[in-house]
């Protein structure tokens, strides 16, 4: 653990290092480079901020746990148990409101339970497929396909994660 907690400090002190033995002005570069950032978030705040009021939106709506109810019966088809079904949809949504879910799943299922490596396996095979896609594809033409692409790559992930947790 000592070795890991130098690792970062170690790696910041080579870089300037590097930079001083190649007469760079590290702090001139870094400013330069943070006031490049600050278009680039400006451009990008507006889809951020849409995606988290429209995941808020769609929690409290009670949408959500609807469409949870109604896909339990497909999960299940598919080899995802049903318990872990919420945590299959919101991982998409909210990468925080997942880990949530997981801890829940764990503490209520034991950690060692089948239902808690799935759950565990699910969570680390997807990811927040619409925070995301507000990053990448601010201002893209057509971001529609690479999101569906996302959100099918994510159920597929979920799907052969509970498969995998069967096997093993």
């Amino acid at each position: 653990m000592q070795v890991a907690a130098l690792l970062v400090p170690l790696l910041f002190l080579a870089v300037f290092i590097f930079a001083a033995a190649r007469r760079v002005k590290v702090y001139d570069s870094f400013a330069t480079g943070a006031a490049g950032a600050l278009p680039l978030l400006k451009n990008l705040f507006p889809y951020i901020a849409a995606v988290l009021v429209l995941t808020e939106l769609f929690e409290a709506s009670g949408l959500s746990a609807a469409l949870q109810r109604a896909l339990s019966p497909a999960f299940a088809a598919l080899g995802v148990p049903p318990e872990i079904a919420p945590l299959v949809l919101v991982k998409p949504f909210s990468g925080s409101g997942a880990t949530a879910l997981l801890a829940d799943l764990c503490a209520r299922f034991g950690a060692d339970s089948y239902i808690a490596r799935c759950a565990c396996a699910v969570y680390a095979a997807g990811d927040t497929v619409f925070y995301l896609s507000a990053v990448w594809y601010a201002g893209a033409p057509r971001p529609l396909r690479p999101v569906a692409a996302s959100c099918a790559a994510n159920l597929i992930a979920a799907v052969l994660a509970c498969l995998l947790c069967q096997v093993l």
